[in-house]
């Protein structure tokens, strides 16, 4: 006879396990499931994080590469400006310069027609004098021959009236010698007076070759102080400008390198749930083993 009561109590647990491995089943695959959800979300939000930093690198680099543009435009800009001033300023420089030297040679030119006419004025001056000391001399040389004259005019009346004297003074030998000593006494005056005249003309001479002599010393100082004749300078040298300067363009920056996220497996979480849930499956749903003989009683 069988005791249903044991059965009841056989059936019980059997069903009891039966619950647990279906729980325990189901436990396996919630939890894969859930693990797969939460790998899902990490990676949404891992690629989101990648695709914000992506993009901030990418703003980053274009924001870069903007402001090199722009510096390099000014620089540019700033280059040309300053070329253009310098060449402006060395074009004005040259120009002042320029005139400075012009306005020297004007100067310059200025005081040698004022030197050539001191010169010129110096030798009229020199050439005055000359002649007034040549007239001076002359005069004094015509007041030699006028008082010589004079004196040959005295020295005939005495010579006639010695002679008259002798001859009326005494006869024969007396008056041959009285007109001897007259003659020779007129003679020595005469060679006195030739002899002074003679003196006169050479020193005359003298003092005229002493004036020439002057004058042409007074000449060549008043020549040796006439400034030479200023020649202009050439023209100075315009200025030119330098070779322009090769600007080279700046790299082009590139957004910074940014590495992928790694993707965690969704469906890692699920093959371990199932893979857990299996035995628990077929323990609950596979084939039961034989009834032993406890269990009939």
């Amino acid at each position: 006879m069988i005791t249903k009561n044991y059965d009841l109590l056989g059936e019980q647990l059997a069903e009891s396990g039966l619950e647990m491995n279906i729980f325990g089943a189901i436990a396996s695959i919630a939890g894969g499931i859930f693990g797969a959800t939460q790998a899902n979300k990490q990676n949404r939000q891992a690629q989101d994080n990648y695709e914000d930093q992506k993009e901030a690198a990418e703003e980053a680099a274009e924001l870069q590469n903007e402001y090199n543009k722009e510096v390099f435009e000014a620089d540019k800009q700033n280059y040309a400006n300053n070329r253009r001033y310098e060449y402006e300023t060395a074009v004005r420089q040259w120009k002042y310069n320029q005139s400075i030297q012009d306005y020297q040679y004007l100067q310059t030119v200025k005081q040698y027609g004022k030197s050539v006419e001191n010169t010129k004025d110096q030798l009229s001056y020199n050439s005055l004098a000359a002649r007034q000391a040549y007239e001076g001399e002359q005069a004094a040389l015509n007041e030699i021959y006028t008082e010589d004259a004079f004196n040959r005019q005295d020295l005939l009346v005495n010579q006639l009236q010695g002679q008259g004297q002798a001859q009326t003074g005494q006869a024969g030998r007396s008056r041959t010698k009285a007109l001897q000593s007259s003659l020779a006494e007129i003679g020595r005056n005469a060679a006195i007076m030739n002899a002074s005249l003679t003196s006169s003309v050479k020193q005359t001479d003298r003092n005229l070759r002493d004036v020439t002599m002057r004058r042409y010393g007074a000449d060549m100082q008043a020549r040796a102080g006439m400034m030479l004749q200023p020649e202009n300078l050439p023209d100075l040298l315009q200025p030119t400008q330098a070779p322009e300067r090769i600007f080279v363009e700046p790299m082009e920056v590139l957004p910074q390198a940014i590495g992928a996220p790694r993707q965690q497996s969704v469906f890692a979480p699920l093959v371990n749930g199932l893979a857990s849930a299996a035995p628990s499956l077929m323990n609950a749903f596979g084939p039961k083993p034989p009834a032993t003989p406890t269990q009939l009683f």
